[in-house]
């Protein structure tokens, strides 16, 4: 587990500026230690100065402890120190100033000035001090020492706080850069998995809204004509014997048709059961959120669920078969055959096998025209029924109606973006008329 921007945020826990209690810890035992440095060098001060020493004493410790305010107020600390310089005092605080300075988010004129200024101030004091030691006769080196001393003083107690101060800012900035990269990679992720489930979520639901399709196209036209035949062969069973074993033959037909798109159907559900049964393991959650977004998109496209289905070339063999169930159907084609997309073809397919499977369930014996007509850039047919000549035939006939029928065929036909129409005719019977755009 990494450690976010908001946890790290959240860990703050110590008192007034400071993010943490150990850094409270510091700063006061640095405060303390700059404290006494200032006070011990307070006694010469007040010596050299003319004043008693408990009040050189206390400046000095006074002016110690204003290292305890370096995270909050960086610049007063650093012009502390180079306010006691010429007292000799705060060789700590300045080191630890200058530090802390450098660290901060400061504009970097405002450190470099700064940092000069400790750095001049620190060389004068440096130089006065080494020429007042010469001319009273403790160091007799060269007169080249003096300016070396002040040099090299200055620049030790200023260049390498400094150079560590910026470069532990750097450092800090980079690792706070990295961490709400982090973040917000985090956030994309969970966001994307989050997508990636409302969409996988979306693609089971429209595979199984097209599998329940299928089936109902299959089991709703072949059991029907079965029904109509089966009740033929009831009624004709002791008068025509020969008509009577020519619908049984029907009926057994249509049945082993109906049991081969079935099996085709859980065939193809079978194939895809071991690809897409989730699996428990410890793949990442992009990985997941990649693998749902894929199968998602599957299913947007179209291929989700793909079985070998019917085409138009089969339509004089279903208008037979409801012919051979005793309704009188024509069937008329303008236009020229051609090969269209295998979604166009079974969609046309399945809207005029949905509308003479409702014909044979409300309209029983009414006469029915099928249209086909082949565009430029679309396909259009229309399924038309005469009212039936027996109201009361239909409901005789005993098949069921669960209302799925013109909301699959609307379904099918707006999915490949064509337009549906169905509603009853001024005669008295029914239409069902679609256009499907031919690519």
């Amino acid at each position: 587990m990494t450690r976010t921007g908001e946890d790290h945020g959240a860990a703050r826990s110590g008192p007034w500026w400071w993010g943490r209690r150990r850094s409270a810890v510091l700063d006061g035992g640095l405060a303390l230690v700059s404290a006494v440095e200032c006070g011990a060098e307070g006694v010469p001060f007040a010596r050299d100065a003319g004043i008693p020493v408990v009040v050189g004493v206390v400046f000095g410790l006074l002016a110690g402890s204003v290292l305890i305010v370096r995270r909050r107020w960086p610049i007063a600390v650093v012009l502390v120190a180079i306010a006691i310089t010429p007292a000799q005092m705060g060789f700590l605080m300045g080191i630890v100033g200058l530090y802390t300075l450098a660290a901060c988010e400061l504009p970097r004129r405002v450190i470099a000035a700064l940092a000069g200024m400790s750095l001049f101030g620190t060389m004068i004091v440096t130089f006065v001090r080494v020429r007042q030691s010469m001319d009273q006769g403790q160091l007799t080196l060269g007169n080249w020492f003096v300016p070396f001393a002040a040099v090299t003083t200055s620049l030790g107690l200023t260049a390498p706080p400094l150079l560590l101060g910026l470069y532990v800012g750097a450092r800090r900035r980079l690792m706070e850069s990295l961490r709400e990269r982090a973040d917000s990679l985090e956030r994309e992720l969970q966001l994307l998995a989050e997508r990636a489930e409302e969409r996988a979520e979306w693609a089971r639901n429209e595979e199984r809204t097209r599998i329940a399709r299928e089936m109902h196209d299959v089991v709703a036209h072949r059991v029907s004509l079965m029904v109509v035949h089966a009740a033929a062969l009831q009624a004709v069973a002791r008068k025509d014997p020969e008509k009577a074993v020519k619908n049984a033959a029907l009926v057994g037909d249509m049945g082993r048709q109906a049991l081969t798109e079935l099996r085709e159907m859980l065939g193809v559900l079978r194939s895809g059961e071991g690809s897409r049964r989730p699996q428990r393991s410890s793949v990442p959650l992009a990985a997941v959120g990649v693998a749902a977004a894929a199968a998602a998109s599957r299913v947007a496209d179209g291929d989700g669920f793909t079985s070998e289905g019917p085409c138009l070339s089969e339509l004089d063999e279903l208008i037979g078969q409801s012919a051979a169930a005793g309704m009188a159907v024509d069937l008329s084609v303008e236009g020229d055959l051609r090969p269209y997309a295998a979604e166009v073809e079974q969609t046309a397919y399945r809207v005029v096998q949905e509308a003479l499977t409702n014909v044979h369930k409300h309209a029983a014996g009414a006469k029915t025209h099928v249209r086909l007509a082949h565009r430029v850039s679309e396909i259009a047919m229309q399924v038309e029924n005469e009212p039936p000549p027996e109201p009361a035939s239909a409901s005789a006939a005993g098949l069921p109606s669960g209302g799925n029928g013109l909301l699959g065929m609307r379904e099918r036909v707006v999915a490949l973006g064509g337009v549906f129409v169905s509603g009853p005719t001024d005669a008295g019977g029914f239409r069902v008329s679609a256009v499907i755009p031919a690519s």
